[in-house]
């Protein structure tokens, strides 16, 4: 099953594998942070965009039983998602669309999903020191799509109300919540994350609403690490539950 290069590596909390090639992409802590703050209610319908090697659907499995998509531009991440699928037997309720989240408005009818998640990438283009390898890039670079396509892709697929969950660099706050409201995917809740107290912001997590009233919640910084350098109670809870 697994290819050259490749690994398989346990979802602790999830009780899930997960096949991780880090010449092309191994999901990190930010995929983690996403999906243990979506809530996913019973009827919901399910969208990750930018989704890798599909690690988002396979944590939100975890907290559901409903079928959830994912968008990814790469093949060779779709064929990894679509192989962790079938090994953790849940082919039947995660399904990968190998495709441009940019074409998203010839291939489904709006207003189709109640939840969408985006794990985007989060460089602009003219930033400094680009990876070297062409998947590291599309990964990590807005090369193949930006956050205004991110945002206008989750505008058509989202119902009114529907919730859009993104996880992006806090330095780029502006940039994310002026952008969602362009789209009328009106921000909601904010978390900031951390690597330890005394430290800058690294994180951030996003909840907008597609046709929200005006008001954003602020909740409780998270803390990765401790000040002494070990995992913080809440991220022990996320990795081992």
């Amino acid at each position: 099953m697994l290819r050259e290069h490749e690994r398989l590596d346990y979802l602790t909390k999830e009780h899930l594998r997960i096949i991780q090639n880090d010449e092309v992409f191994s999901f990190s802590t930010d995929a983690l942070l996403l999906a243990h703050y979506t809530t996913v209610r019973k009827n919901d319908k399910i969208m990750d965009l930018c989704s890798g090697n599909g690690v988002i659907p396979l944590l939100l499995s975890a907290k559901s039983t409903q079928s959830i998509e994912g968008i990814e531009i790469q093949s060779q991440l779709v064929d990894m998602a679509k192989r962790s699928y079938h090994y953790n037997q849940l082919s039947d309720r995660l399904m990968m669309h190998h495709m441009d989240l940019r074409e998203v408005f010839t291939h489904f009818q709006p207003a189709q999903y109640s939840l969408i998640t985006c794990n985007p990438p989060y460089f602009k283009m003219n930033q400094q020191h680009q990876h070297h390898k062409e998947a590291h890039k599309i990964a990590r670079h807005e090369v193949m799509c930006t956050l205004d396509d991110c945002c206008k892709a989750a505008r058509h697929l989202l119902k009114e109300g529907g919730r859009f969950i993104m996880v992006h660099r806090a330095d780029r706050l502006m940039d994310v919540l002026t952008t969602m409201r362009q789209y009328r995917l009106e921000p909601k809740r904010l978390k900031m994350v951390y690597s330890k107290p005394g430290k800058s912001a690294q994180m951030m997590i996003v909840e907008s609403r597609r046709g929200g009233q005006q008001g954003l919640e602020i909740t409780p910084p998270f803390y990765i690490y401790t000040a002494t350098g070990e995992y913080s109670e809440e991220m022990r809870a996320i990795y081992y539950g």
